[in-house]
């Protein structure tokens, strides 16, 4: 009678108890697929943080080549991303796919790529990379092989002959160490560059000016998800179609990121000291 009292008691625990430990339950599992780029990074733990600590998501973030981003989405083997590059960097990946994903837009504009230089280095165009060269030491210090803007400055390099010139092939990390070496010494350097990055704000840097335009103009970072995601997860599609925010605030969270925070511990900072825009998006 004493097991059976006891028994009564769990059951009756579990009846009470059920609906608290469901309304905290997960409600369900959410894939997306970044590039190990620090704008990438910030805003894709952002939303993972959005997900889970607001909505009740599980979310796996899973970091890729540029080409792999975009396969991965077309094929259903995630359900988005927040690092697409358009109209120009990411250009030859859409092509590829654009019927198999669906364009969420922008969520964040005035972005740019192009050739960074310290502003101490003594020359303002690309065209002019040639007669100084040796100041360089004849590098470009890139980053992974697979992203856009090393297929863009293969196309700087050859359109503008710069024959004595060598693409560096990297990591952004390894980029953003290079520069800092090159500036701690003060030598001329050239890197493969975006905005946003925390870098403008850490060093004084400059585009140099690409005249025949290869590096586009103003670019837009856009949401991408995978079809089908509105139907199989409607609340995650409107959040993620809802996203957006701007160079500063994405700057905030890139910067604490630079300074040896968590990316995902940013993340949580950020919604907590933004609810306001956080709501925005919750709507």
């Amino acid at each position: 009678m004493k097991k059976i009292g006891i028994a009564v008691i769990v059951l009756a625990m579990i009846f009470i108890m059920g609906p608290f430990h469901n309304a905290d339950a997960a409600k369900g599992n959410v894939e997306l697929a970044y590039v190990e780029w620090s704008c990438a990074t910030a805003s894709v733990n952002v939303v993972k943080a959005v997900l889970q600590e607001k909505l009740g998501y599980d979310v796996e973030i899973t970091p890729v080549s540029a080409a792999a981003m975009w396969q991965a989405i077309a094929s259903g083997d995630v359900d988005g991303m927040t690092t697409a590059w358009l109209p120009v960097t990411h250009a030859h990946y859409i092509k590829k796919v654009q019927d198999k994903v669906v364009d969420l837009g922008s969520n964040c504009e005035g972005a740019g790529i192009g050739l960074v230089v310290p502003t101490y280095v003594e020359i303002d165009s690309i065209a002019q990379m040639n007669d100084v060269a040796d100041k360089f030491d004849g590098q470009i210090i890139g980053i992974d092989p697979g992203a856009g803007i090393m297929s863009k400055t293969e196309k700087v390099i050859k359109d503008y002959g710069l024959t004595k010139f060598e693409l560096m092939e990297g990591t952004g990390a390894i980029m953003t160490a290079v520069l800092k070496d090159k500036i701690k010494k003060n030598e001329w350097v050239a890197v493969t560059g975006w905005t946003p990055h925390w870098k403008f704000a850490r060093w004084d840097l400059k585009y140099l000016k690409d005249p025949k335009g290869i590096y586009g103009g103003a670019e837009e970072i856009r949401t991408i998800v995978r079809k089908g995601l509105d139907k199989d997860m409607p609340e995650v599609y409107r959040f993620l179609d809802a996203f957006h925010w701007n160079l500063a605030e994405i700057g905030q969270v890139m910067g604490w990121n630079a300074d040896g925070a968590d990316p995902y511990e940013s993340a949580k900072r950020w919604i907590k000291e933004n609810p306001d825009r956080v709501n925005e998006w919750l709507k």
